[in-house]
């Protein structure tokens, strides 16, 4: 993975909750690594909520986003709803202005 970006994996919760927090930049170099790392944890760990805690991200292209998307996609054709929890400016922004909050569990005013 990229030395600018961390996935943090928690354990899965007794009601089958997982948190993953990304922290650091998340761009081309590594949205492909995230959005693999995210998809397997969604398959592979006995969740059927992953919240995607992205509060520590200090930059997000448009390719990463599309691969939340992506991840979001794999874990939606298992049965795992992949929520973006507390989105850090720069996620916020480029959530708003491609108009993605309902996709990522988000107000749309997020």
């Amino acid at each position: 993975m990229s030395s600018n970006t961390v996935v943090d994996l928690e354990p899965v919760s007794a009601d089958g909750l997982l948190v993953a927090t990304l922290e650091g930049d998340l761009d081309l170099d590594s949205a492909d690594e995230v959005r693999d790392t995210l998809a397997a944890a969604a398959k592979g760990t006995g969740c059927r909520y992953l919240h995607v805690d992205v509060s520590r991200l200090g930059f997000i292209d448009s390719y990463a986003l599309g691969a939340l998307v992506s991840a979001r996609n794999s874990a939606a054709a298992v049965g795992v709803t992949l929520t973006l929890i507390d989105p850090s400016g720069p996620v916020r922004k480029a959530i708003q202005v491609t108009g993605l909050a309902h996709v990522f569990g988000l107000p749309a005013n997020e």
